[in-house]
């Protein structure tokens, strides 16, 4: 027994002209009628699935006949499923829902606007921090609403807008306390807890989500604390650790880093007391960006010749000051002596010029600066003494004991050294600092 009533293929034959259908024949059509009929509808059905969706369409049907070379059925454009009402009277007769469009209320309706045309442009979504009031940016009232709802919505001419802003970065409880207790430590840098912490932040797992917060908090401690020389040491040694951490990837925020530590290498004043050992700092930052240059200088190509560049320039600048002339001095020759011998040493003749006047002060109102030039003086030697140690590495008979024999000849030690070739050491010296 079909599912198809005879009367559907009386009122389909009576549509389409035949109005003396017999009953027999109505009866004897509803078979196939309702195999072809499923034959479709799963066709339809494959097509749904195939495209990831749950809700019949009239899509899939069309698409069904397309397959078995049956002419698709027009009218029915609409992606939305369709929506049938019961008419009154008939149990099993249904209509499609669709209301009466006059074309008078059509033809006056004003015409929408007109879509823009395909372009691209460039604006600023913040300068220094501060987001430009431009009709390309969302305004600062819809950011504000946003953060009580997740979505704010705003109207533009009458027109309703959806904003979708950036997902919050949501941190563990866990997550949040650690940060907290890490940089209060940090602060108080003379407790012993400082130094558990540090190693913590050098070995643990799980903390790579933290990584930004750590970068946007040594960046605002820097700047707004040049004067305390304990709370720089202390974020220096938290970014060192951040760098020995084998567990975060902190590549992506070595823009961000980067500006702190310099600031830690070649400030003009670092700590508000004379007592403070700004040097040591100096020293301890420029190892930081020796192990930051090693580490990282495969990866961006770019980062030891800008770092070279910034502390050269720092170096010839007559206006700086001698503390960071010799932070600038301690980070080139941190990076190894092929930048000194390249950078440093054939700048030495016009710099000695400056410096030595500095050195040789007498007065007692610059015996600091006299001080601060003899620094400066020890950290030329130590880079050219690094930078002829490197040239003379190629020399190991030199550097190697020279074998000898020893006797004794009437109470006296007499020793034989063997043939060495002849070298001049200040010829190797002058060779190494090319100082013509």
């Amino acid at each position: 027994m079909s599912n198809v009533p005879k009367e559907a293929i009386e009122v389909v034959a009576q549509s389409i002209g035949i109005s003396n259908l017999s009953p027999d024949v109505a009866l004897a059509l509803t078979p196939d009628v309702e195999y072809r009929v499923r034959e479709i509808m799963q066709e339809a059905i494959k097509c749904m699935r195939h495209s990831r969706r749950t809700v019949l369409t009239t899509d899939d049907v069309d698409s069904a006949l397309k397959l078995r070379n049956v002419e698709p059925i027009y009218g029915f454009a609409s992606g939305d499923p369709l929506r049938f009402k019961r008419a009154a009277g008939h149990k099993d007769l249904f209509y499609i829902d669709d209301n009466d469009v006059e074309f008078k209320d059509v033809i006056e309706a004003p015409l929408p606007r007109a879509p823009l045309g395909v372009s691209v442009t460039a604006h600023w979504l913040a300068i220094e921090g501060v987001q430009p009031a431009i009709p390309e940016n969302a305004p600062i009232e819809a950011l504000a609403a946003y953060s009580d709802v997740k979505k704010s919505e705003y109207k533009e001419d009458g027109i309703p807008v959806d904003i979708k802003l950036p997902v919050k970065h949501v941190l563990s409880r866990e997550l949040q306390l650690y940060f907290e207790k890490i940089t209060e430590l940090t602060r108080r840098s003379s407790s012993t807890l400082f130094k558990e912490a540090l190693v913590s932040l050098a070995t643990d797992s799980g903390l790579h989500a933290l990584v930004p917060y750590f970068t946007c908090f040594i960046a605002d401690e820097v700047t707004r604390n040049l004067n305390s020389f304990p709370l720089l040491f202390a974020l220096m040694r938290l970014v060192r650790s951040l760098l020995q951490n084998p567990h975060i990837h902190i590549e992506p925020y070595l823009q961000q880093l980067m500006p702190s530590v310099i600031t830690c290498l070649v400030a003009k004043r670092l700590g508000n007391r004379y007592t403070d050992n700004h040097w040591e700092l100096r020293n301890f930052t420029a190892n930081l960006v020796s192990s930051i240059c090693k580490r990282f200088g495969h990866v961006y190509h770019n980062l030891q010749p800008r770092l070279t560049r910034t502390l050269l320039h720092a170096f010839l600048d007559p206006t700086k000051t001698l503390p960071q002339h010799y932070g600038a001095i301690q980070g080139l020759a941190a990076l190894g002596p092929s930048v000194v011998r390249l950078l440093i040493l054939p700048n030495l003749d016009s710099y000695m010029q400056l410096l030595e006047p500095e050195m040789i002060l007498e007065k007692p109102k610059n015996e600091i600066k006299r001080h601060e030039a003899w620094r400066v003086y020890g950290a030329l030697l130590k880079a050219a003494g690094q930078c002829m140690h490197d040239r003379l590495k190629m020399f190991h008979s030199l550097l190697s004991p020279p074998a000898h024999a020893i006797w004794k000849s009437k109470g006296r030690v007499a020793t034989t050294m063997t043939s060495m070739p002849s070298f001049n050491l200040f010829s190797c010296y002058a060779t190494c600092l090319k100082i013509h």
